[in-house]
């Protein structure tokens, strides 16, 4: 019984702690020119609702704050002026690789 309760405890706190992993919390995106309707983009496995010239999600995991992801973002929705978390930015490089393939202006506002 007490290996029970002591595996049931351990089960426990490991799910705790993944899920605390799994999730970093809101990701902004700031976009340089806005949209033209609101829409829900899935980008780095986090889902951004974006609204005129912000992005923004949530619950994002960890995988999501990177020039990667907004990459992914701005393929969608345009050229990205800023994307960050509660905890990082991504820097004028990063930001670079961000708008390698966004699409262009004239695009996102259709």
């Amino acid at each position: 019984m007490k290996l029970r309760s002591l595996a049931a405890v351990a089960a426990l706190s490991v799910s705790m702690f993944a899920g605390a992993a799994l999730a970093d919390g809101r990701i902004a995106a700031a976009l340089e020119a806005p949209i033209a309707a609101k829409t829900k983009v899935v980008a780095g496995g986090a889902v951004f609702v974006c609204d005129g010239a912000e992005c923004v999600s949530t619950a994002a995991p960890s995988r999501a704050l990177t020039a990667v992801a907004c990459k992914a973002l701005a393929k969608e929705v345009g050229r990205v002026a800023a994307f960050g978390g509660e905890t990082k930015s991504l820097d004028a490089d990063e930001l670079q690789r961000c708008n390698a393939a966004a699409k262009t202006a004239s695009l996102a506002a259709k």
